[in-house]
């Protein structure tokens, strides 16, 4: 490469990074990822394991109500799957896309329809993880909605986002839990993949998280959950399972979760390192404590109490243990998700 060609393929380069940052944050030297912070943030429960048409709102969670009509088509549906709509407001400028997808497709169809999800504003897809109570309806979601949706767009996912995945049952039999395959979407023909490693931007002022360090002493990944490598079944160790990331004007962060297969304090103090910011204003999503013993949900509550945040929504794979744990240790800060809640903050 001579002088020239040398220099053309820098500047190249500094205008791609420039324009990423300018859209998406910056990186500084110390690794620090600076995410825009949002005027305003919207997080729809599309599909959760919890529904309840007659809960009170919140100062921060507007409730589904029913429109007149039919008795039969007032309930929302519930599931054990999990699927967000996240929007967020920067500048003035509005964006959204799916974080998660649940697993019954005609129930979390309805309910994407009934909470009236544009999906020709959708910028982006995004997958915490691959377990079929996150991903089962994908492929057939996308089918459905095909012909509203943007050329190209992004479904964002960690690492071993496709692979096989099985739980060990207790007779020591290994059962398949379903699998998302790449070949699948790619058959699709509009959806761009985009595998990540590191902390990358979803949309403006949303974040993945990348690798979520593991750093509690109590937080530990359960040994039925594996996979297949080499012909041999491994504890799966969730190296990919990806946080969202928010940070709200002049209110800290908002993490929300999938399942926390990692932990979800782990998921929070990861996020509270690469960005460099403290305040946490929300924590949200499954705490995958369904299975935990009460000694470990009374540590994550009180490593949860320490972080000092303003809310605490557990969702999905908490487990009503926890939840109740956290609504009576936590109470001001506590609030209870059902499908259809319109949590907002800012605005």
């Amino acid at each position: 490469m001579n002088r020239r060609e040398f220099l053309k393929a820098t500047a190249a380069t500094s205008a791609v990074l420039l324009a990423s940052n300018l859209l998406h944050g910056v990186s500084n030297a110390e690794g620090i990822i600076k995410i825009p912070e949002a005027d305003k943030i919207m997080v729809t429960i599309l599909t959760d394991n919890y529904s309840d048409i007659n809960v009170y709102s919140h100062n921060i969670a507007r409730r589904w109500r029913r429109a007149p009509g039919p008795i039969e088509d007032w309930p929302l549906h519930a599931e054990h799957g999990l699927s967000y709509l996240i929007e967020t407001t920067i500048n003035g400028v509005d964006h959204s896309f799916l974080f998660d997808f649940g697993s019954e497709f005609r129930g979390v169809l309805r309910n994407m329809e009934i909470l009236n999800v544009n999906f020709n504003k959708l910028e982006a897809l995004a997958l915490s993880h691959g377990h079929w109570d996150h991903d089962l309806t994908f492929v057939d979601l996308m089918k459905a909605k095909k012909d509203t949706m943007r050329e190209g767009i992004p479904l964002y996912v960690g690492e071993e986002a496709f692979i096989e995945r099985f739980s060990r049952e207790a007779s020591g039999k290994v059962v398949g839990m379903n699998q998302l395959r790449r070949e699948d979407i790619e058959a699709l023909g509009f959806i761009k993949i985009v595998e990540i490693k590191d902390p990358a931007s979803v949309v403006p002022g949303a974040f993945f998280s990348g690798k979520i360090e593991m750093v509690t002493e109590y937080e530990k990944i359960l040994p039925r959950l594996v996979k297949r490598e080499k012909q041999e079944f491994v504890q799966d160790l969730f190296a990919g399972e990806q946080a969202l990331i928010l940070n709200l004007k002049g209110g800290g962060l908002i993490v929300l979760s999938g399942c926390a297969h990692r932990g979800i304090v782990n998921a929070v103090k990861t996020a509270q390192k690469i960005t460099g910011v403290e305040k946490i204003h929300t924590v949200m999503g499954g705490f995958h404590l369904v299975e935990s013993k009460p000694e470990v949900v009374q540590k994550t509550i009180a490593d949860i109490k320490a972080l000092s945040p303003n809310y605490i929504v557990p969702t999905h794979c908490t487990g009503f243990p926890a939840i109740t744990a956290f609504a009576r240790e936590m109470p001001k800060e506590f609030v209870l998700s059902s499908v259809g809640t319109r949590f907002t903050f800012g605005g």
